[in-house]
């Protein structure tokens, strides 16, 4: 039991989500696009959509979400869902081709964070959080997943090393005789 652990993509992942976190807590507060935080976090968890299928992107964004929740407070699970959400619509995305070159990969990306930033006031509508719905949800998807495109060069390859996705290797067809 204790070696599947170590042979998991946990010991790999929550790693890099700690330092995500702590990146987009310390700095990228500071440094606002629009009035509107770039969600780091939620730009990995699409990132490991892309990168390593739906399946693999939802085992991501749970983690990283939950993760989310425990660092900022909220209850426990409303960040996880959307976040989920957000690696499963990216990995599902990335079903369109076998290996996706930067620019689809980071369409993928953008498309799954503004899913996952979309989802997130409605989950927290349903845990019965007051005012769920911010008053520049309209600024603040645009933004979230623009970040994320542009930020999809670089966290693709590194969810793509968390999740321990290999590349596909081409082989020379057999010559059969005729």
């Amino acid at each position: 039991m204790l070696a599947a652990l170590f042979q998991s993509s946990l010991i790999r992942l929550v790693p890099v989500g700690m330092i995500a976190l702590a990146i987009q807590s310390a700095v990228l507060v500071e440094l606002q696009v629009a009035g509107v935080i770039i969600q780091l976090v939620l730009a990995l968890a699409a990132a490991a959509g892309a990168a390593g299928g739906s399946e693999r992107g939802a085992i991501a964004g749970f983690t990283l979400g939950m993760m989310f929740d425990l660092f900022q407070g909220t209850p426990l699970g409303s960040t996880a869902i959307a976040f989920t959400l957000a690696g499963v619509v990216s990995g599902l995305l990335a079903l369109i081709v076998a290996e996706p070159q930067w620019w689809l990969a980071a369409i993928f990306v953008a498309l799954g964070a503004a899913v996952g930033e979309a989802m997130v006031p409605v989950v927290r509508l349903f845990v019965s959080q007051s005012n769920p719905w911010p008053p520049d949800i309209a600024t603040v998807i645009p933004v979230v997943s623009i970040s994320a495109a542009l930020l999809s060069p670089l966290l693709v390859p590194i969810a793509r090393w968390c999740l321990r996705v290999r590349g596909s290797e081409w082989t020379a067809p057999v010559d059969e005789p005729l």
